[in-house]
């Protein structure tokens, strides 16, 4: 017999939920049959899997250790460490834990890492977070069989800078939600090419081509396109003629694939390093001169909205994420605006 006091990760969800996570390989059919035989028990009762768990609940599995392990497996943390142990060192910067509290983290991801795995080798950040948080004792290996950090938004491979990772399940949910609807404010940092002289919010219509993972932006409505607005304003200035470049602060006002990068190129300034929506000349020298060899596009900054309880007390604080050395590498002329302002 094995029993489960419900924690602040598990609490919120159904029964049948959870013991699918804690069983992972059993079948469904299996799990309803032991609740009604009254094999799986909440709180010394009969259940059925609707139920709704609440802190302190005990679920009891009068099943034998063997026939719990033969439907359990648990799920690898896939730590950073695993990997330094097969391949003898780790790939790029780290990331940089900005804000922990116990329902988030902010990570200041490197470019280069995924936020989530693509295939089963992927170390993304998502195992450098669990990886973390095992070795700082706020997760435990037995916790992970029912509740898994989780990333909140995501950011391309190539793109570094704040993401949010969910500790808690009620941080997963609600910080989830608030990127689904918008709510929350993004800022990036990108240098683009050319002077650009001000500022400007700027719409059209994105469609993406799943086969390719590249888009599409059209001033003029597209078939199965979504509509996008993007607002952005230069603080810096350098270079000149046609290896003139600019630093834009940029205001997501919706989110969708690639927005930014193709939507700054389809009105003349696309971002440099940037190998699929960029200009190849440009980018070429500014990795002669300066050594610039990633796209220059950061997510610095994000202002939290007004947050139910019990994620009040983060309402309307902002966080910020420093940008990587390349954006320093180039020379710069003029500021015009202050990063932070």
């Amino acid at each position: 017999m094995q029993s489960l006091v419900i924690s602040e990760n598990e609490a919120g969800q159904r029964l049948d939920k959870l013991l699918a996570k804690y069983m992972n390989l059993a079948p469904k059919s299996f799990l309803y049959k032991m609740m009604r035989k009254k094999n799986i028990t909440l709180n010394g009762r009969r259940c059925d899997g609707s139920e709704r768990l609440t802190v302190g609940d005990e679920v009891k599995l009068f099943l034998a250790e063997e026939t719990i392990a033969k439907f359990s497996r648990p799920a690898a943390a896939g730590s950073p460490n695993d990997k330094e142990e097969r391949t003898g060192e780790t790939e790029g910067p780290r990331p940089d834990i900005i804000y922990e509290d116990r329902h988030i983290l902010l990570i200041n991801k490197p470019a280069g890492m995924l936020s989530q795995k693509a295939k089963d080798t992927d170390i993304s950040l998502v195992e450098y977070a669990t990886d973390y948080l095992l070795g700082s004792g706020a997760l435990t290996e037995a916790s992970l069989r029912t509740f898994r950090p989780s990333v909140c938004n995501r950011l391309d491979r190539n793109t570094s800078g704040l993401v949010v990772v969910g500790k808690s399940l009620a941080g997963l949910q609600i910080m989830s939600q608030v990127f689904r609807d918008r709510s929350i404010h993004k800022y990036y940092l990108c240098v683009v090419k050319g002077t650009v002289m001000s500022g400007s919010t700027v719409s059209g219509y994105l469609r993406k081509e799943e086969r390719t993972n590249q888009v599409t932006v059209s001033d003029v409505p597209l078939p199965d396109g979504a509509p996008i607005m993007t607002e952005y304003e230069p603080l810096r200035y350098g270079g000149d003629g046609a290896d003139a470049y600019t630093l834009l602060r940029v205001r997501l006002i919706t989110g969708r694939t690639h927005q930014i990068r193709a939507h700054l190129a389809s009105i003349g300034h696309p971002i440099a390093g940037d190998p699929k929506y960029g200009e190849a000349g440009i980018n070429e020298r500014l990795r002669k001169k300066y050594g610039v060899r990633r796209q220059l596009l950061h997510a610095y900054r994000i202002v939290f909205p007004q947050l139910p309880e019990p994620m009040s007390y983060l309402g309307g604080r902002s966080f910020t994420a420093p940008a990587p050395e390349e954006f320093e590498k180039l020379p710069w002329e003029a500021d015009v605006r202050d990063i932070d302002g």
